[in-house]
């Protein structure tokens, strides 16, 4: 009697016993009791087992089991699961292949933030005879008013003065990009009966600028290196003439080895449209007859985008480019454009069948705009510096 009360008082207890741990939790129910009531050494294995299924469920939980973790590889991408850690554009890793998935397909992304941070710099040179419309079509590439305060000088003035060179900054921002352009302009070239070596102020000002930055880039604080070196010059060529002119290929062949040169057909509104596609041939048989080095737009990778491709092959083609520029707007087939009104008509700025400047635009800023910073600074300054260090070879520490 007393063997039966004390087997009954064990099983009470033991169908009270509950094992909770986090989320899980097992009791043992009156199958249990009658288990051990029946047969007392079956009890015990039961008990046993689920002292087992408990060790494994609380190291499961504690430190993650295999099966747990093939379960986290099979999340879905949209899956929130913080086991799934995200790449720096804030996504997901790709779902189903976790254990390949390195990150190094973000580095483009990190490279982008850090240049959005840093912002962008850019430095042009316009060079040409006065009246060719150079600071308009500044302003109408850019959108902005670069030469509110300008006096324009009298013809007398014109004649007397001497070549010059004027930089002009503004900050341009568009979408959260930040543009930093500074317009070098050399007031006075062209200007005066006597023109023989008016070059030489812009030569004078870009090897300045080279030097400049050689001294910086070899100094103490190389961190905060301001760079003022002339990544692209825009050359406006007469539209009145036969071909170039003697200071035409006086000023290309006096910097086609320091600058990106880019011949510009100004005031192209002035010309049939047979006279353009004449004077443009002119143009370029006498750049290659003189052996002048101009700006040579890159071919395109395989990878390049059809419209990229079909973008550079268009300015390829532009190339010198016939433009006009206005900072007038006109009502015209119900849209707004920047156009110049005459009385025979009206010629629109942004039209690809009345000028190129869509495709200057479009290689000066959104296609070729770091291709012109690369070359100033791998090829035209590495040009620059070997040449500076050849003729002082003893008094640089580099």
């Amino acid at each position: 009697m007393d063997k039966h009360s004390d087997t009954i008082t064990i099983g009470l207890q033991i169908e009270d016993i509950a094992f909770q741990v986090g989320e899980f939790s097992i009791t043992l129910n009156d199958s249990g009791m009658e288990s051990l009531l029946r047969d007392p050494d079956t009890s015990l294995c039961d008990s046993t087992e689920a002292e087992d299924k408990y060790e494994n469920i609380h190291s499961s939980h504690i430190f993650g089991s295999s099966s747990s973790l093939a379960e986290d590889k099979t999340h879905p991408a949209n899956d929130k699961s913080p086991l799934r850690p995200k790449s720096p554009g804030g996504s997901f890793d790709p779902p189903g292949c976790l254990e390949k998935y390195v990150g190094i397909v973000t580095l483009p992304n990190q490279v982008q933030q850090k240049a959005v941070k840093k912002g962008f710099v850019f430095n042009l040179m316009v060079v040409g005879e006065s009246g060719l419309g150079k600071s308009t079509l500044v302003n109408s590439l850019f959108h902005t008013n670069l030469y509110m305060d300008r006096c324009m000088p009298g013809v007398s003035e014109k004649i007397a003065r001497t070549v010059s060179v004027t930089k002009n900054t503004i900050d341009i921002v568009e979408e959260g990009v930040n543009l930093r352009l500074t317009v070098i302009d050399t007031p006075g070239f062209g200007d005066a009966i006597n023109n023989h070596e008016s070059w030489k102020a812009a030569v004078h000002y870009v090897d300045q600028e080279m030097e400049k930055y050689r001294k910086n880039e070899i100094g103490l604080n190389r961190k905060n290196i301001t760079d003022n070196r002339v990544h692209c010059c825009l050359y406006f060529i007469s539209p009145h003439g036969h071909g170039l002119k003697p200071i035409d290929v006086n000023f290309m062949k006096a910097l086609d080895q320091k600058v990106n040169i880019v011949p510009v057909l100004a005031k192209a509104d002035s010309l049939t449209p047979k006279e353009t596609s004449n004077m443009k041939a002119k143009i370029l048989s006498e750049i290659d007859k003189f052996k002048i080095r101009i700006f040579q737009v890159s071919e395109c990778d395989t990878y390049n985008e059809d419209l990229f491709k079909q973008q550079t092959l268009e300015i390829k083609r532009s190339i010198p480019f016939a433009v006009i520029g206005s900072s007038t707007v006109v009502e015209r087939n119900g849209r707004r454009v920047r156009a110049r009104v005459y009385p025979w008509g009206t010629v629109e700025v942004e039209n690809p069948s009345h000028s190129d400047f869509v495709h200057l635009r479009n290689m000066l800023i959104r296609t070729h705009m770091q291709d012109l910073i690369h070359t100033t600074h791998y090829v035209l300054y590495e040009n620059y510096r070997i040449n500076s260090l050849c003729r002082n070879p003893f008094l640089e520490n580099v």
